[in-house]
This record gives structure tokens, sequence and C-alpha cells, in this order.
């Protein structure tokens, strides 16, 4: 059996795949119906409107309906796309078995215990047949798949067949039904439209389940007599043909398989049989430890099985359908049919090579798993599972005689060298060199004691697999090359050169190099199924349902969705050759464009991307998304024409000229203010100044003339101010200014005589000053002792925009000219080409008239106004000039990725995107991992790991502190490009040093430090980092025993605060004793429990916690303390007060209520420290880490990046 899905759930008992689409239908016996994604793994939906168990389940063939059965009498149609109930068909007295829809008509059919089976039309919602003559339950009825026939079973020990026809006929021409029957005749006593074709007798007790052959006359059945029976029927009659026996309780459900001639069924003895059809025989047996199976259901079109038990459902194979095949050069060799053939890739010929028809093989799965083939010798290796690991030898012969195969035991084997090949003998942990007559010339023990398969790696070498890692293993030195940790892989998949190697695993691609050094990691939810190399070094691979490819960078993308799952041969050019699971070899034409444009971008062959550029339809927001992520916004740009998308990609590569042209197209405030701010990064004042125009950002416009040195623009600032009555603005640009006389004028204005006289007086403008005097009177404000003239620098030089290198058009500005910039018009802002003055913006009066100031003259609002700039006098060739100088100038390459973005891009660590400041993404990993909501107890430690993963160094007074990013591992032989994992704090050492001092409050009986200790560790411990496997299962041992403390210090706390209770304190006494502890602190509460018990005379309790006490060896003053009270309880051996506790029943204790939760009861855990809560907790934060949220789904804490890769 080859599991595919597995669900946790409870009993379920009616099972339906979908036609098409992955899913599969679950109705549980606590009245829930499941609908899966068996291929993802996830549960797309729920629907629960049943009262009780729904015992049948069923999709229709084409639309997206289902129907429903179960214990409340009530037959539910539902619509799986609005997911909900359409209508409800009543009309059965009890329980409903089964219910299947047909294949053509609208109908359905039901079983009831109520002796009968009926049938509905779905379209009409009523009931059309009522089938009556069983005389006891019914326990199913189907559809014959293709004929007007319905089959059931019975617990009256019989199957019947029943003709519909009639029905049928009165369905498609109902007009000549002259003679219906009314509908109270139908319901009471059955009409006339089906009638018993067959009764078969056989069985000596109920028949739980009937179904109908596919394709032949064959019905088998299954009962409680734990027989299975196969019958076969023509148009007179049906007999029995044999009984198959093996099961050993009652036969649940059995049926056909729709692909191969077995018969599969499962029972209540908690296993699947399946049985050989022509020789009546078993075949394999698949048994659960302790779940009963209740149903089955085949796939209508794949090789695929359901099976429902006590706890869930599993869906499964049988046997594998991938075909074993290899490929040398334009040949590919296969195994179909029990014959090895060639395929030609060039000419496309398939020839039959050699037969491999073993006698006496039986049993499922056991054909052969992988095939290899040796050129020098035309020799090929085939490896199978028959016996626990076989392999066979065939030498293809050249002309003559076909060879009889040389056969070994071995669970693999494959070629070493042009003569010799090597098999792993898993029994005694040894690889068998041997040449090609078979016999043994060297043996070698292989390089870990767990290696359970060998992969080809060259002449001479062998990958060797185990569980969770790959080695590389050089036969003739007998030493590892190699190692590299990985899920379990299943192939392994060379290039053409022998440079890299493909690893794949169930859902995971690890890319390495020939000496295994790891290059990339992929996952996939879905399963990968298998993989090639192109010519290119890009590696191609198929899913279940899609062809994908993988760059050597890690960047990878879907190419192809597919229908059904295929099995790639060989990649040449756009052409894939494949396998489907028929062993039919097909060609699947690709579009190779978008990962050779990703390929010559990661190469930097720019030529080719250019002309990809050119040729090819590469649009769409991923191709832009990708290009921004690599840092090449400025190609980015040449696919893009939304203006927004446009100038966000122009700012980023810092292409001034296009975002100009961008911005005055969309024109809106916040566009200007970044253009402004790219800009001014530049030092292209020109720009700033425009931005600034556009925006009327004043203040700004005054500053930038400021720093530099335009006052003549700034004189024309503080007109501009005094026209809008701006007094702030006024002042500030008379500042920058050094205009003394303008500030006193307007400081006297707005009536701030004081300020006006200091500031005349101070700068010597003695007039002013004594005027001002006379006004104040006797108000006059003291003058400051060391006054001084507060005026801006005088500008030494006053020039254009910031001096840059003179460098010639990149490759693509000038090849994808017409995709960049437009050239600048005569209203477009270019540098050098402004004029000198600034125009004066539309000014409102006072009076609301609007107003500009042309050479100290006042216009009214009827002459045009802003930014005038048809005065400028400029040669006639001066636009294009500088136009030229634009392009030709240096552009300012954007900032590369920083170090703590890179560790947050190449981690799924939560500690380590706290330590570079991602507290948001650190968050969701943690909700993910470990289902932690409540992040404020982790507050404080996401800030000291980011403090403690930077350095903060002072630069000179006016520039910010530089920030340097802290990273662990490094060394004086490390890179200086080379990206570490950021330094960390908390080490798994500090915390076992931090549970050394807990445990020693413990013992001291300080608590409360203890409690906080402990909670400390275990709120700590999801931002750990360590390095090996071993680690992370101590780091998991670490959770446990600080859950197991924290519960117990919390139960003793609680404890001192009931002393008025004691039939309270005596529980909580003897929970803590429960508590999972060190051997000392264990002792140390049963002597606690032993005495509150005494004490309350419960001396029934007490004496088992002298027992207790007594077997763990305590020190002989505490033993013989506790025989002295043994032998006192058992004197009067019982207890005074009535207690929540029992000792004979383990349990363990809610972390919320404090009271037992007794093995057999329903409780919900902590995803993150597996505390324990009664069922009415779940959704609230855990009150053992105050941490996770009880009941939430999480994937398990991630501690290490050996559990990443």
């Amino acid at each position: 059996m080859l599991t595919k899905f597995e669900t946790k759930s409870n009993r379920v008992k009616g099972l339906s795949f979908h036609s098409r689409r992955p899913w599969i239908l679950a109705s549980l016996h606590s009245g829930v119906i499941q609908l899966w994604d068996y291929r993802m793994g996830t549960l797309i939906d729920r629907f629960d409107e049943h009262d009780g168990p729904v015992r049948g389940v069923h999709f229709h063939k084409s639309q997206p309906l289902f129907v429903s059965g179960g214990d409340d009498y009530k037959i539910n149609v539902w619509n799986y796309k609005m997911r909900r109930c359409l209508f409800t068909l009543l009309g059965h007295l009890d329980y409903i078995r089964t219910v299947q829809f047909h294949q053509e008509y609208p109908w359905i059919v039901s079983a009831s215990d109520d002796q009968t089976i009926r049938i509905w039309n779905w379209q009409s919602r009523t009931c059309i047949s009522v089938l009556t003559g069983h005389n006891h339950y019914v326990m199913c009825a189907s559809f014959h798949p293709k004929e007007d026939l319905v089959v059931s079973a019975s617990l009256d020990q019989t199957v019947r067949v029943w003709d519909i026809g009639a029905l049928r006929k009165k369905t498609v021409a109902p007009a000549e039904d002259i003679l219906r029957l009314t509908q109270m005749n139908t319901d009471l006593f059955g009409g006339g439209d089906a009638v018993v074709k067959y009764v078969l007798e056989g069985h000596d007790r109920g028949v739980n389940w009937a179904a109908f052959h596919p394709t032949l006359p064959l019905i088998v059945s299954g009962a409680d007599d734990r027989q299975v029976k196969l019958w076969r029927m023509n148009d007179t009659k049906a007999w029995e043909v044999d009984t198959l026996r093996g099961h050993v309780n009652n036969v649940s459900c059995v049926l056909f398989h729709a692909r191969q001639d077995i018969i599969v069924s499962n029972s209540e003895d908690k296993s699947i049989r399946v049985w050989d059809m022509s020789k009546r025989t078993g075949v394999q047996t698949f048994r659960r430890e302790h779940d009963r199976f209740w149903i089955l259901a085949s796939h209508p079109e794949m090789n695929l099985l359901a099976g429902g038990h006590d706890s869930g459902m599993i869906v499964f194979k049988l046997e594998r359908e991938r075909p074993p095949y290899t490929t040398h050069g334009d040949t590919l060799y296969y195994i179909k049919d029990r014959y090895i053939r060639t395929y030609d890739f060039g000419a496309g010929r398939d020839n039959p090579l050699i037969s491999i028809r073993r006698p006496g093989t039986t049993g499922m799965n056991q054909g052969p798993r992988s095939l290899y083939y040796n050129p020098a010798e035309n020799a090929i290796l085939i490896c199978s599972d028959i016996d626990g690991g076989t392999y066979e030898l065939y030498v293809i012969p050249k002309g003559g005689e076909t060879q009889e195969p040389k056969r070994g035991i071995g669970s693999s084997a494959v070629f070493v060298a042009r003569n010799r090949f090597a098999v792993l003998d898993k029994n005694h942990n040894q690889i068998l060199i041997k040449n090609l007559k078979n016999e043994v010339t060297k043996k070698c023990s292989a390089p870990i004691p767990t290696t359970d398969l060998i992969f080809f790696a060259g002449t001479g070498n062998l990958l060797c697999r185990s569980e969770d890692r790959i080695m590389l293993f050089d036969l003739q030195q007998r030493n590892v090359l190699g190692e590299i940790q990985t899920p379990l892989i299943k192939y392994t998949i060379w290039s053409a050169d022998f440079e890299n190697v493909a690893l794949l695993s169930k859902h995971a691609i690890i890319i390495a190099s020939k000496k295994l050094a790891h290059r990339c990691t992929l996952h996939e939810t879905i399963r990968v199924k298998s993989g090639a190399w192109d010519e290119n070094g890009v590696f191609i691979y198929t899913t279940l349902n899609h062809v994908k490819y993988c760059l050597p960078s890690g960047d990878n993308g879907i190419i192809k969705t597919l229908d059904v799952p295929v099995y790639i041969t060989k990649v040449s050019g756009s052409s894939v050759f494949c396998l489907d699971r028929d062993g039919k070899n097909q060609i699947i034409k690709i579009d190779a464009t978008e990962y050779k444009f990703k390929l010559a971008l990661m190469h930097r062959n720019f030529d080719q991307v250019l002309q990809m550029i050119k040729s090819s339809q590469l649009y769409g927001q991923s191709i832009i998304a990708y290009l921004e992520h690599k840092g090449f916004p400025d190609i980015a740009l040449h696919f893009v024409k939304d203006e927004s998308t446009r100038f966000n990609l122009a700012v980023e590569s810092g292409n001034i000229a296009v975002a100009v042209a961008s911005a005055k197209e969309l024109d809106e405030k916040n566009v200007w203010y970044r253009l402004g701010v790219e800009a001014l990064r530049q030092g292209n004042h020109e720009i700033v100044e425009y931005a600034y125009q556009k925006t009327k950002n004043f203040e700004r416009l005054s500053f930038l003339y400021l720093i530099t040195g335009n006052l003549e623009k700034l004189s024309k600032m503080l007109k501009i101010a005094e026209l809008r009555s701006d007094v702030m603005g006024a002042f500030h640009n008379a500042l920058y200014l050094g205009d003394i006389q303008e500030r006193v004028k307007i400081l006297e204005e707005s009536g701030h005589f004081p300020l006006a006289y200091v500031t005349a007086a101070v700068h010597g403008l003695t007039d002013v000053a004594d005027r001002l005097a006379q006004v104040l009177g006797d108000n006059i404000p003291p003058l400051p002792e060391k006054a001084g003239l507060l005026g801006p620098p005088a500008p030494i030089l006053h020039d254009g925009n910031w001096p840059l290198l003179m460098v010639s058009k990149n490759l693509f500005e000038g090849a994808l000219a017409d995709a960049g910039a437009p050239i600048p018009e005569e209203e477009d802002i270019a540098v050098g080409t402004w004029c000198d003055d600034v125009e004066i913006p539309e000014v409102t009066a006072q009076n609301g008239d609007v107003l500009i100031e042309e050479d100290g003259v006042k216009v009214g609002d009827d002459e045009e106004v802003g930014w005038d700039m048809e005065d400028l006098e400029l040669p006639v060739d001066a636009g294009h000039a500088e136009t030229e100088s634009i392009v030709s100038e240096f552009v300012a390459p954007p900032p590369g990725i920083s170090t703590s973005q890179s560790w947050v891009q190449r981690s799924s660590l939560a500690a380590e995107h706290a330590a570079a400041g991602s507290f948001d993404t650190a968050m969701r990993l943690l909700g993910r991992q470990l289902g932690i909501r409540n992040f404020t107890p982790l507050r404080s430690s996401f800030l000291e790991l980011f403090m403690a993963s930077h350095a903060f160094l002072p630069a000179a007074a006016s520039l910010p502190i530089v920030p340097f990013a802290l990273e662990r591992g490094w060394t004086e032989s490390s890179s200086s490009n080379a990206r570490g994992s950021p330094a960390l704090i908390y080490t798994l050492l500090s915390l076992e040093e931090k549970l050394k001092v807990a445990y020693r409050l413990t013992t001291e009986g300080k608590f409360t430090e203890a409690l906080r200790l402990f909670l400390s560790v275990l709120q700590t411990i999801p931002l750990v980092v360590v390095d090996t496997r071993k680690e992370v299962d101590e780091v998991k041992e670490l959770i446990g025993i600080t859950k197991e403390y924290v519960l117990a210090l919390r139960i003793e706390l609680k404890r001192k605060e009931v002393r008025d209770d004691m039939v309270r304190q005596q529980e909580l006494a003897a929970y803590f004793t429960h508590c999972n502890l060190q051997s000392t602190h264990l002792r140390l509460s049963l002597q606690s429990a032993m005495a509150v018990s005494f004490k309350a005379k419960n001396f029934n309790t007490t004496s088992s916690f002298c027992r207790r006490l007594l077997d763990l060896n305590p020190p002989a003053q505490v033993a013989s303390k506790a025989r002295q009270v043994l032998s006192a309880c058992e004197k009067t051996p019982q207890d005074e007060m009535q207690l929540n506790y029992d000792f004979r029943n383990p349990f363990v204790v809610c972390g919320a209520t404090l009271t037992p939760i007794y093995r057999g009861n329903k409780d919900v855990s902590c995803p993150y420290c597996m505390a324990r809560f009664i069922p009415d907790i779940a959704g609230n934060i855990c009150s053992i880490c105050d941490l996770a949220v009880v009941g939430e789904d999480a994937s398990g804490i991630l501690c290490s990046p050996t559990q990443v890769r």
C-alpha cells in the first residue's frame, strides 16, 4: 500500500471521490461532512447540517453537487460551489445507509433501515420509486454503471438485483405510462417500475455490502459471516462463483478495482485485503493497529482507493505507477508490460528489447522499481521489492539468444564501473562490489549504519541515502567526499556534465554540486514526480499537476499545467519528452522564454536579454516584479506602460528623465514630492526646484535657494510670501537673505514691537530703534550684552547641479529608446534650460483680487499668471544640446539589499527575522509554526535580539549614526561578500544555565522566583536557534521540562492560596505529584501531599503517596517516616473527604482549571508547549506559556537551519 493522504477525525462512515478534481468527501459519525483536497492535503470545506451520523455521501459526475444521507432520516443535496444545502428529500422512516447519483439520469438511490430502497428525481425533488422486498435493514444500494439495474444488500442475508428498465422508459417517455400508480400507492406498496430480478442467497449472516463490476456481469458481496462472495449473472439467472475467506470479523465493504482484476475488501478486523479475481486468493493484507474499517471508495478514473476507519480515513494506491526508466544519449530504456523497451528520441521509434517475465511472482507492488544502463557492456540492472529487495542483471544480446539474467538479493544495485556494479546489503550494512558474472570482488562497510538506498554518482562513487542525509562515498578510498542534510530522497538526477545533481524527495528538490555543496532548495506543497536537466543547466521538473523550472540560483516558476502526472525523461529545446503512467512516450511543447530570460539575466548576458525583449511577448506583473526584486528596475522600465509603475521604477533606478515625464502625466502631489526627494539625492537642483514649484512648497523652495546660494531667487520668494500675507514665510526669507531692515519691518507690522526694537538696536539701525522706543515708552526691553550679526553665509560660487561622471548610455537605453522617456519638448524641464528668474505664482491679495508682481508692478487677474516659461531667450539648438547632456549623465545606482533584508529573505527562523528588525514577519512565522497570538511577553526579547545583532557607530557631528549588522560564524577566511546569519544572544546553553538556577530555587522552596525563571525559559525558546538535529531534540525536550514545572509550580502556588479549603488543598497537592518532575522534586511533592492528606485523615489516599515515595528510594530518614505513616494508614484504610482524584486512573492536569482530565476524556492542547486543557478552553491563550492559542493548528517549532534544508 502506498499511502497518499491520511486524516485524523471522528469515525468515517461514507467516502466519495470527485471524478475530475483531486477532492474526496468524508462523512463522519459526528454528523459533519468534510471536503478534502487529497493532493494538497488540506481541508477545503465542512458541511454541518445533519443531526447525527452521516453514513452515505456521493459526488455527482458532472454537476457541482453531492448528496448525503444520515441518521436523521434526511437526504440532503448540496451545491459545493454555493457551499450550502439546496434541498432535503424526506420519505425514509429510519437511518439512511447509502446514497448514490445515477451516471446518466437525474436520480438518486438510497438504502435505509426502514427495509426499503428509494429512487428519487433530484430535479423534480420527488420520490419516483420505492423498492420493497427486504425484511431487514438495507445496508447498501447502488446503480449499475451502464445497465438498468440496482444491487442491494441487507441484513436479511440476501443480495438483491433489481431491474429498473420500466422506470427508465417512463422517465424517457412519461406520456406512454398511462397506468401509473398514484403517489400514495407508490409510497405504501412500491411501484411496478422496479422489480426484483435475482435474489442471491448464500451468506450465513447479514450482508453489509454488494457492488457491481464496472464492465463484467459480476457482483461481489461482503457480510457478517466474515466472507466475501463472488457472483456471476446472465439474462436469466445469477449464481455464486466462489467464496473468499480470510477476514476474522464482519466484512464492512467490498468492491472491484476499476482498472485491475482484483477485489478490495475491508473489515472490522482492522484490515484491508486485496484478492486476485482470477486465482480467488488473497494477494495482500494491510492492517491498522487500533482502527476498524467501515467503508471503501475507488476513484472512477485513477488508480486511487480510500478507506474510512474509526479515527479518520486514508487515500492510497495498491502499487507504484511510475515506470522504471533511464536515459543514455538519445535513447530511453524503460519497462512496460514486463518488457525492457527502448525509445529513440530523434526518430521517435519504440522497440521491445528483452522480456523480463518472471515465473511465480505474486503479490502487489512487487514490480521493478529502478533501472540502470551500462553502455560499455550493454547491460541493464533492474531492482525490485520482491523478497525484501532483489536485483536482476541483463546483458542485451547482439543478435544472439537472450541469456538468463543474473539475480541476487539486495535492496538496491547500481553500476559503478564498466564491468562492476554495487549492491547494498542492508542486513549487514555492507556494500558489495560484483562483476558482471555476479561474483563478489570486494566488500566495504556503508558510510553510515542507517544507509537504506544507494544511487549512481559517477565512476567509483555512490550516493548513500539515510533518513535525513545523503553522502557521496568513494568506493576505492572508502571515505566520504561530501555530505548534505536532506529529507528522505527518492530519486537523483545528474546534469549532463556531472557538475550538478538534483535530489528529489516527496515535497522538496535540493540542487547540489558534484561534491554535494548545497546550491538551493525548493519546497513544493504538491508531490514532486520527476525531472531532467536541459542544455542550459536549468532543471525542469514535474509535480502532480505542473511542469516547472529551477534556475541554478534557486529561482523557479511554472511552465505548464498538466492534466495527468507524467515523468520527464529528457528536455531538448522547447520539447519535453516524458512517459505517462501507462508507459506511453509523449512529447510536450513548452515555452522556455521566461526561464531563458531569467538565466540570461543571472549570467548578465545582456545581449541575449535585449534580443528576447525585442522578439518576445514578455509582459506581466511577475516579470516586472522579478526584475525589480533582482535589482534591474532599469530593465523592468522597458516592460511597463502604466505611468504609475513607470514612475516607481524610474525613481528606483535613478532615471530622472523618465521620472519627470511620468510625473507630468500623473501630476499628483505625492509623485512630485518623491521626484524632488530623488532629484535632491542626485544633486539635480533644477529638477528639485521644478518639483517644489509644482507642489507650491514655498518653504522647501526657499531653503533650496539658501543652500544653493541663489540669493536672487530667494529675494523673489520674499516678495511671494508678502503677497501671500505669509508672515512667517516672509520672516524666514528675510532671515535667509540677511535683510535686517526687512526683518524689522515684518516684526513691526505684525505687532512685535519689542522684538523689532531689539533687532534694530542690536544691528545699529538707530533711527528705527529711536522711533520704536517712543512707541514702547517705558516698556523698552534690555539689550543682550553679547549681541552679534545673524546672517547667512555668503555664497562663494553659485553653480548648477552637482558634477557627475559622464558615461555613455547603457545597452538598454540605447537599444530601447522608444520604450524609455520621451525626448523633452519645449515645455519639459531639462538641466540648464530653466529661467534664471523665479516666476511668481498666482497669489491672492487680501481683498480677493489675483495679483502678481513683475518688477515691482502689480497686475490684475485678467493677465496670464503662473510659472511662465515662454520669456526665455535661448539659442535654437540649446534645448537639444542640453537634452543630450541629460541622457549622457551618470545615473546613480540603486542601493543594494541591506544585510537585515537579506536575513529576512534567506531565513524561515522567527529569531532571525526579529534580529533583522522585521517583527511583523517574525510574529507571522511564530503564529504559523507555534500558534502564538499573544506577543506581549516577547516584546522585550524581540528588542533585545534586534539591538544585539546591530552595532551603532558615531559619525561626524552633522551626520547620522552608522548602523552595522553583526553576523555569527564569521571567520577571517570568510568572504567579504558572503552573507551570514544574524548574531543572536539567546542560546541553548544560556537557557540550560537558567534552568539549573530554577531547579535550585525549586529545591529551596522559592516557588514564585522559580516560576518566573521557568516561564522566562519557556517564553525564550521560540527565539532560540541551534545548529544540529540533536540540539533540536534538546530544545523540544526543554519545552516539555519547563511546561511541566510551570504547571507544577502554578498548582503549588494555588494550593498555598486556598489554605481554608482542605478538599481543594488536598486535590492540588495530589495533582502536584503527577507532574513530570525531577526525582528530588517529585520526592518533596510526595512528602508534602502525604502530610496534607494525613492531617485531613484521608488515609487511603495518604497510603498511595507513601508507597510512591518509597518506590523512589528516598533517604533513610524520609523512608522511615513514610513507613510509619503507611503503617498508621493501613489500620484505617478509608478517606474522610471525597476528592476529585483517582490515583488508579491515569490523568493529566488541565492547565487552566487545574483539574484532572482522565484517560478517555476529550481534551485540547496548546500547539507550542503541548499543555492539556478541557475542550471549553479552546480558543483562549494558553495559561501555561501565555503565548499560544489553545487548540490552534500549527506546523511545529522551527529552530534550526537543518530543519529547513
